[in-house]
């Protein structure tokens, strides 16, 4: 095993002694130290992405990344918490720090605890070797980590204003971009439109795409696009989004309404947009 510094992951968030900042928890912890608070961790040794490099800090230079999913029953240390990874990724986004292994540690360790058994026989699975996948030692079916693609979309007026909507899983009184998961058969392009029609009951045209990102909640690469307002009465549809409007740059820049956190592409497509009006 590298002798990188190590992720704890239980459920969605990191887990680290209370006394680390926010952002050193996302440097990832002395293994020594985090096996004296757990006893035996079972690590996985993350295959890096070809091309990238962990930040500096961080240790273990291009090679694996150790991470472990605690059991959801575990209990913690009186001396150690649990750092939703959200706010990981708020944390780097502020420090201007790469998220790249922390959000594939992440993924790739929800992914093998929910990929423990065989789709097809049943049978336990194993790591195949060589590759990030699961191999069952049955049947011989090859099982890769699962990415589900979903598009985001920023919709201008040509008044000069965006559309923001509150969802309601979202906290507090955040609004945010229309986004969605692209179903079977479907383009990205055609999914952007599909979700902005049925949550608000408008239609959109002239998209454009703008970035992407890894959203391991749990499995998402989120596609942002810009696309212009093309008729229709804005209405919520009153199940996924509560609440929809349309929002000049004072607005926004003025705090109305709570935007999504920094580190997010809805924040940093927004932000570009903010920018780009301010010119």
């Amino acid at each position: 095993m590298s002798a990188a510094r190590v992720y704890l992951f239980q459920g969605n968030s990191l887990i680290v002694p209370q006394s680390l900042s926010g952002e050193e928890t996302v440097q990832g912890l002395d293994r020594g130290l985090a096996e004296r608070a757990f006893n035996r961790v079972d690590y996985y040794a993350v295959p890096p992405i070809e091309g990238t490099t962990a930040p500096a800090g961080t240790g273990g230079g291009d090679g694996p990344i150790p991470a472990a999913l605690l059991d959801k029953d575990t209990t913690l240390p009186p001396d150690w918490r649990a750092f939703p990874v959200r706010e990981a990724l708020t944390a780097l986004s502020i420090a201007g720090r790469p998220a790249e292994r922390l959000l594939r540690a992440y993924h790739v360790s929800q992914w093998r605890e929910d990929s423990r058994f065989c789709g097809t026989c049943g049978a336990v699975n194993g790591d195949a070797p060589g590759e990030l996948a699961r191999l069952c030692p049955c049947c011989g079916r090859m099982e890769y980590p699962r990415i589900s693609p979903a598009v985001i979309t920023l919709v201008t007026r040509d008044d000069g204003r965006i559309l923001l909507a509150h969802n309601n899983k979202f906290k507090n009184k955040v609004y945010s971009l229309i986004a969605g998961f692209v179903e079977a058969g479907e383009s990205l392009e055609a999914a952007a439109v599909r979700e902005i029609k049925e949550e608000v009951n408008i239609d959109a045209e002239d998209l454009r795409f703008v970035k992407s990102q890894s959203w391991p909640f749990p499995n998402s690469l989120m596609v942002g696009f810009t696309a212009r307002y093309a008729g229709g009465e804005l209405k919520c549809d009153g199940e996924e989004i509560t609440d929809a409007g349309w929002y000049s740059g004072e607005s926004v820049r003025g705090g109305t309404p709570e935007l999504p956190a920094q580190g997010s592409v809805a924040r940093l497509i927004i932000e570009r947009w903010l920018a780009e009006a301010g010119k």
